[in-house]
């Protein structure tokens, strides 16, 4: 049962999803990672892809950039395809001088300004929370496979350029959020509002107290420890 946003039939779509940003990334991941791949939605170029990662069905599709748009995507997942987990994986800029390009970011809730959550379901919490399942899950992946991670909380902002200079950021970082993207808020209040599950892992990408910043070229294909994570950690949610 196709929607105006993807093509995808019942059935097309694996119970978990990884979702990165990038529709390039996801294409990225599916190559790189995924047996047996077929495609299952190109609307927009908004590409999602199933196959199976060490025997296991999992998929992986863009959500696209802001909350709007991984909303519609992460909702539809959910409500109309009968997944039950999105593990998202993006990029984000770093808002402390510890936690510097390249560093994997468990998250641990997300603080936004929006009134995505508000305006959806009449949430009135400028903070959301991931799934513990999932987060207990992408955590003891990660100590498997020796990669550290930073669990902090991320806040996820509807401005990409704003105005004003960056005296926002320390009342941010007060509150436990290490770093910004754009995302993260609306996924974890979609999967609030349906009794699903949602996690976030970041790669750090780009900072705000340094000079450090990576290629959109490298941003869609060498974030490859936090993809890793995500992929153990989908065979692990057959579990739950």
């Amino acid at each position: 049962m196709a929607t105006p946003h993807n093509s995808a039939q019942m059935g097309d779509i694996a119970k978990t999803v990884l979702m990165p940003g990038d529709p390039l990334r996801a294409k990225f991941i599916a190559e790189t990672f995924l047996e047996d791949v077929t495609q299952f939605n190109s609307v927009r170029n908004m590409f999602g892809y199933t196959g199976t990662y060490k025997g296991h069905r999992v998929s992986v599709m863009g959500s696209g950039m802001g909350m709007p748009s991984i909303g519609i995507y992460s909702y539809e997942l959910y409500k109309q395809y009968g997944v039950e987990n999105i593990i998202r994986i993006g990029s984000a800029g770093s808002y402390v001088k510890d936690v510097k390009v390249y560093d994997v970011v468990l998250v641990d809730k997300a603080y936004s300004e929006s009134s995505y959550a508000k305006t959806q379901s009449g949430y009135e919490s400028d903070i959301d929370y991931p799934s513990k399942e999932l987060n207990d899950i992408l955590r003891e992946a990660a100590k498997e496979l020796e990669i550290p991670v930073v669990e902090a909380g991320t806040h996820s902002s509807d401005v990409f350029y704003r105005e004003g200079g960056q005296g926002y950021i320390a009342p941010i970082v007060e509150k436990g959020c290490i770093c910004v993207e754009m995302e993260s808020f609306a996924l974890f209040a979609n999967a609030k509002v349906l009794n699903k599950r949602a996690a976030c892992l970041l790669t750090i990408s780009d900072s705000f107290v340094s000079d450090e910043i990576t290629t959109a070229e490298e941003r869609q294909t060498s974030f490859t420890k936090m993809m890793q994570i995500a992929l153990e950690g989908a065979i692990k949610c057959e579990n739950i």
